[in-house]
C-alpha cells in the first residue's frame, strides 16, 4: 500500500471536523437505538407512563412512530460519509486499489444496514475517530484509566489464549515424537546426512581454528613449560649428574640442556605450524568422519534416550509456558 500524501493543515482540520461530526450523530443515533429499545421493555415503558405521562406520549407520537424513517435519515448520513470517503481515499491514493476502501473499513459499510446488530457497528466508527485523535496527538489515551483497565485485561487474554495454544501445540508434539517408530533415524537419515560433508568440513575448520588460536595465546607459557620440562629430565638423569663430576661437566650439562630445549620447543613450533598443512587437515578431516559416523549410529537404545530427551524438553517447555507471568506483571 503506498505512503498516503500529506495534508494540508486545513484541509486535515477539515477531516478532523467531519469526524468529529460524524461521531456525534452516531452519538446521537445509538442513544436513540438505547432509548428506543428500553421503551419497547413493558416494565419500563409502564414506570415511564407514569412518571412523565406527557414526555412519554411525545416520545411514543413522535419518536417511536417514526423511528424507522428518523433512522433511516441517520442512515443516509452515514452512506453519504462511506461514499465521500471512499471518493476522498480515491483521490488522495490512499489504498493500492480503489475497490479496498469499502473492505478497509467494513464496519462503516456494514453499520449502514439498518437490520438489528449491523446497527451497533456504527460505534466503531467512535474508536476508529478516537484511534486517528490519538495519532493526531490530540488526545493521548493512555493517560486513560479507562485505556489502562482494557489493556491490562486484553493483555491478560492474549496471554491466556496464546499459552493454552502454545500448550496445545507442544503435547502434540510429544504425542507425534512418542507415536514415532525411530525418530532418531529418520532425523539422521532427513536431516544429517544430506550435509554429512558440510558438517565434517565445518567440524574441522573449527578444530584448526581451535588448536591454531589456543597455540598462539600460550605460545609463551607453552615454551616455557617444555624448557622446564627437559631441564627436569635432564636434572634427574643419572647420566647427566656423572657428566657434571668430570672437568668442564657443568658447562657441557648447560650446553646440552639449552640444545635438548631449544629442539624440544622447534618441534612444538612446528608441530603447530602443521596445524594449518594440507596432511593435518586431511587428517583431521577423516577423525572428524569417523567420529560423526560413530556419532549417527542408531539403535533402539540411542532412539529411546533420543526420544526421552525430546519428550522431557518439551515439558520442560510446557513448565515455562504454564506460569502465568501477567500476575507478576500486575501484581
Amino acid at each position: 500500500m503506498p505512503a498516503r500524501h500529506a495534508l494540508s493543515p486545513a484541509l486535515e482540520r477539515l477531516h478532523l471536523v467531519w469526524d468529529v461530526l460524524i461521531m456525534l450523530l452516531v452519538i446521537a443515533n445509538l442513544s436513540l437505538l438505547l432509548v428506543d429499545g428500553l421503551f419497547l421493555l413493558d416494565p419500563l415503558n409502564a414506570a415511564f407512563e407514569r412518571l412523565a405521562p406527557g414526555l412519554h406520549q411525545a416520545y411514543d407520537q413522535r419518536i417511536h412512530a417514526n423511528f424507522i424513517a428518523i433512522d433511516l435519515m441517520f442512515v443516509a448520513v452515514f452512506v453519504a460519509d462511506v461514499l465521500l470517503g471512499w471518493a476522498v481515499a480515491i483521490i488522495e491514493r490512499r489504498y493500492h486499489r480503489w475497490f479496498f476502501y469499502p473492505f478497509v473499513h467494513w464496519y462503516d459499510v456494514l453499520g449502514c444496514i439498518p437490520v438489528g446488530g449491523f446497527r451497533l457497528l456504527r460505534v466503531l466508527r467512535v474508536v476508529s475517530l478516537v484511534q486517528r485523535l490519538h495519532r493526531l496527538g490530540l488526545i493521548d489515551v493512555r493517560q486513560w484509566q479507562l485505556y489502562a483497565f482494557v489493556a491490562k485485561y486484553y493483555d491478560i487474554l492474549l496471554e491466556e489464549l496464546s499459552d493454552r495454544i502454545a500448550l496445545r501445540l507442544l503435547g502434540n508434539i510429544q504425542q507425534q515424537v512418542q507415536a514415532s517408530d525411530s525418530l532418531s533415524g529418520r532425523v539422521i537419515e532427513e536431516v544429517v546426512m544430506p550435509r554429512k560433508q558440510a558438517l565434517v568440513h565445518e567440524i574441522t575448520r573449527r578444530l584448526e581454528d581451535m588448536a591454531g588460536s589456543a597455540y598462539q595465546r600460550n605460545r609463551g607459557d607453552l615454551m616455557r613449560y617444555v624448557s622446564a620440562l627437559v631441564g627436569r629430565t635432564l636434572e634427574n638423569s643419572p647420566e647427566i649428574q656423572r657428566l657434571r663430576r668430570l672437568p668442564m661437566g657443568r658447562q657441557l650439562s648447560a650446553a646440552l640442556d639449552d640444545t635438548l630445549s631449544d629442539i624440544a620447543c622447534r618441534l612444538v613450533e612446528e608441530a603447530a605450524n602443521g596445524l594449518r598443512s594440507p596432511e593435518f587437515e586431511q587428517l583431521l578431516e577423516r577423525v572428524a568422519d569417523s567420529g560423526l559416523e560413530a556419532w549417527l549410529k542408531v539403535d533402539s537404545h540411542s532412539d529411546a534416550v533420543t526420544e526421552k530427551v525430546l519428550v522431557d524438553m518439551l515439558e520442560v517447555l510446557k513448565e515455562q509456558v504454564r506460569r502465568q507471568r501477567w500476575k507478576d506483571r500486575y501484581d
